[in-house]
């Protein structure tokens, strides 16, 4: 056994909200206005939905290949070669994912708080750190998450909650939308949003119980995609889907003008930069130490930490690509809708093939059932 089976359902809940919500917290209620208009909200609870096809289906391989991770049993479903050509694949798009969250947090900081500062600079920052975090194990992996959670859910959800009073109900009506323009490209960007709930292919094999892998990513959908929901609601609710188009970021705008009760802070934007910050870190945390751990157990190394700065100069070369802001959210928009084929389609994929061999092992074609449970 690889992993030491030391981490809880609450943890794997945690580990799984606290990986998704991260740069999109931004973003969202833009992307969703943008295809879906008013209907911004709608096709976020729908997006959630296809997200969470794709935890279903890692979860269920979990189950019937417990104590390997989907860069193990994929060799078990589709021979070697092929398995290790689409974990390849896998690795890569982690990468590319990475240094565009990088690049991203590194344009938002620089933006709104270190204007002076070197773009370079920020985003090198954030990569060393998350390069030290993953040298770590995968139990000292959750107590990470587990710690920082509270910070990230909390904070956010009464910053959203506050912004509610300057709502105005009919900027969400009709709740189906007046001129959706592509609502489907809406919902494929809302679930690429969730798809680094990918971390449960290494974190199933390390639970306590696995059995217990859908119940507990449930939760961390329930809690990821409720967050962004309330944020979207209360950002459509507040600005209009019309003006809400105009901004880049229409969350920190937002937090801009909501003030707590009592004048004690007359704008919430310093806070709220401050939880996007943290939750920016665990996803690139999450994405960084899959990216890592892949490459350990594809070529068989016995240890993870040799590869945590030794990735970091392609990452860093990569986030220094786009050469502005607009130009890496469109590549975070294309790159996150390919990588749909990977994180939802190549589970499914493994899914159908295994199970279509464990019929035939009950027919008595074949051997064994055991490694299908």
């Amino acid at each position: 056994m690889e992993f030491p089976k030391k981490i809880t359902v609450i943890q794997t809940a945690i580990i799984t909200a606290s990986t998704i919500i991260g740069t999109g917290m931004l973003t969202i209620a833009r992307r969703t206005v943008e295809f879906g208009d008013t209907a911004a909200p709608l096709l976020t609870i729908l997006g959630v939905l296809v997200a969470y096809l794709s935890v279903y289906v890692i979860c269920r391989l979990g189950n019937w290949f417990s104590g390997k991770s989907i860069f193990q049993y994929s060799e078990d479903i589709i021979g070697k070669w092929l398995a290790r050509f689409f974990s390849l694949l896998i690795i890569g798009y982690l990468a590319v994912l990475t240094a565009l969250y990088a690049r991203e947090f590194g344009a938002v900081v620089r933006t709104t708080v270190l204007s002076e500062t070197p773009l370079e600079v920020t985003t090198l920052a954030i990569l060393i750190i998350v390069a030290l975090s993953v040298r770590n194990n995968i139990t000292t992996f959750a107590y990470i998450h587990h710690f920082y959670f509270p910070l990230i859910l909390a904070p956010a959800l009464f910053i959203s909650a506050v912004s509610l009073k300057h709502a105005n109900v009919l900027y969400l009506q009709p709740i189906i939308g007046n001129t959706p323009t592509n609502p489907m490209i809406g919902i494929l960007l809302v679930a690429a949003m969730f798809q680094m709930s990918f971390i449960l292919t290494i974190v199933i094999p390390a639970m306590r119980e696995t059995h217990q892998a859908l119940k507990a990513a449930t939760w961390g959908i329930i809690m990821g995609g409720g967050l962004y929901l309330i944020m979207v609601i209360a950002t459509v609710a507040v600005f209009g889907s019309e003006e809400i188009k105009t901004l880049l970021w229409p969350t920190i705008e937002l937090t801009r003008i909501t003030t707590l009760p009592g004048e004690i802070l007359q704008r919430l934007d310093a806070a709220f930069l401050a939880v996007w910050v943290t939750a920016v870190y665990t996803t690139i945390f999450s994405s960084y130490f899959l990216c890592i751990y892949g490459i350990k157990q594809l070529f068989r190394f016995r240890d993870h930490k040799m590869f945590s700065f030794l990735l970091l100069p392609f990452i860093f070369f990569i986030s220094s690509l786009p050469r502005n802001i607009v130009e890496v959210y469109e590549l975070i928009k294309v790159v996150g809708m390919a990588g749909l084929i990977i994180t939802l389609g190549y589970p499914c994929l493994l899914l159908v093939i295994a199970w279509v061999r464990k019929r035939k092992r009950k027919k008595g074609i074949g051997g064994s059932v055991d490694q299908y449970g």
